[in-house]
């Protein structure tokens, strides 16, 4: 049992530094002004790393069942997933929604996978770190929006310093 425990937190870790990751690139977005910024690029990549995760350790729980291949559930998961959610993202008036809504619906399937196969720790610490996106990097996202991106000098101009 502590060994499957200490398996668990190396899991979580791998998670937590995905969505890190993942909100860090997105900063650098928000900074620059772009609709999909922290939350949408951490969700996504936190989402990426649940999945492969989940794969391998399935891969290793169904490793004596001959011709069971639990790889094909996420590629149809992944797939339809994807599918619901670019019908989610509206693009009007020079405005992109649903971005943020696609990534975290995406998520949620990566979590009820995980849970499927019985992971249900990693799920539930991917499930916190969802929420904490949502929430808490919100916040901050809407702070650093307030700055406005330095334009670039027009051809010819010199910028001041």
């Amino acid at each position: 049992m502590e060994v499957f425990l200490a398996g668990q937190y190396a899991l979580f870790l791998q998670l937590l530094i995905a969505a890190l990751l993942g909100v860090l690139v997105g900063t650098e977005r928000s900074l620059a002004g772009k609709v999909a910024g922290m939350r949408t690029y951490g969700l996504v990549s936190m989402g990426a790393c649940l999945f492969i995760l989940t794969s391998l350790s399935a891969a290793e729980l169904f490793a004596g069942f001959g011709g069971v291949d639990p790889m094909r559930v996420f590629e149809g998961v992944i797939t339809g997933v994807g599918f619901i959610g670019a019908g989610m993202i509206l693009f009007k008036d020079a405005t992109l929604n649903g971005v943020t809504t696609a990534a975290g619906l995406w998520i949620a399937a990566g979590i009820g996978v995980t849970v499927g196969y019985g992971l249900y720790a990693l799920a539930v610490f991917a499930s916190v770190l969802t929420v904490f996106i949502f929430t808490a990097m919100w916040y901050i996202e809407q702070r650093l929006k307030r700055y406005p991106a330095k334009e670039e000098p027009a051809v010819g101009e010199t910028a001041s310093l």
